[in-house]
């Protein structure tokens, strides 16, 4: 893929704008900023999202563990990232009125427009409303700058009527996050191909038989392979699908560990949940 120009210009915001950034909802949206358009050092993703269907842009180690939770979570309906403060002049205005360096392109000096990192659709009695998340590290929320910056944002989604948080690391439940991770990758159906779905089934039952008698899951996913004849770490797979897709429940807040027992919640049992309050 050729790279972007990565500077700010006239020409870079009327492009964007032509292609609809910002615009659209669910599997329609088109974030402002896509990963190849911002300097990285690695850390920046994109993910498919289970709620949207879509490819999610994430650029830090820390919007991805963030975008993990809001995925998962059931109490959100819409994800959308990188969303645009529109109009330029709205900002630029705003920025002036409390005496605010506006942002601008280190390179060009041309004023660039602002992002908040999710505005995000949550469930709310009948009906849904919106909140918008800013994604920043805990270390940096006592530098001025990234405080003006911080404001400028806070500021614009007040004027919207449109509740603002900060989100830092210590926000972002660690254990749950870190058992996201390690099931992101079996949210979708077709990571277990060419499994059929009479074979899933079949494993499945086998697994649940296993492990009620409290065993390591390392040494229960081991017997089953063994038992079925399937290659080694095909029950594995089977059981983190299952619990990426819900189709069984577990204490999500409790880290996963092979070495430990996998204890499942019977039908009706309350399963922690993280949401948005």
């Amino acid at each position: 893929m050729a790279k972007r120009k990565r500077e700010s210009t006239p020409n870079t915001i009327e492009r964007r704008t032509k292609e609809g950034r910002g615009t659209g909802r669910g599997v329609d949206y088109k974030p402002w900023l896509l990963v190849q358009d911002v300097p990285s050092q690695g850390l920046a993703s994109r993910v498919k999202g289970v709620k949207t269907g879509r490819v999610h842009h994430l650029l830090s180690q820390l919007e991805y563990r963030c975008f993990l939770i809001l995925d998962w979570s059931e109490r959100i309906t819409d994800i959308r990232e990188q969303f645009p403060l529109l109009p330029l002049d709205e900002t630029l205005a705003l920025a002036e009125s409390l005496g605010i360096k506006h942002p601008r392109d280190p390179k060009t000096q041309i004023p660039t427009v602002l992002t908040s990192d999710f505005l995000i659709t949550v469930k709310q009695g009948e009906g849904t409303g919106e909140q918008v998340l800013s994604i920043k590290p805990s270390n940096q929320l006592s530098r001025p700058r990234v405080l003006e910056k911080l404001e400028l944002e806070r500021q614009y989604w007040a004027k919207r009527q449109v509740p603002w948080h900060i989100v830092t690391e210590q926000d972002i439940p660690r254990s749950l996050a870190d058992n996201l991770e390690w099931l992101q990758p079996y949210r979708f159906s077709d990571v277990l191909s060419p499994l059929a779905s009479s074979d899933i089934q079949r494993i499945r039952v086998v697994l649940e038989q296993a492990l009620l008698k409290v065993q390591p899951l390392s040494d229960v996913v081991r017997a089953v392979d063994d038992r079925l004849g399937l290659d080694p770490g095909t029950s594995l797979s089977v059981a983190r699908h299952l619990l990426a897709t819900r189709a069984w429940r577990t204490n999500w807040m409790a880290p996963f560990n092979l070495s430990q027992p996998l204890v499942l919640q019977r039908p009706g049992e309350l399963s922690s949940e993280v949401g948005v309050s």
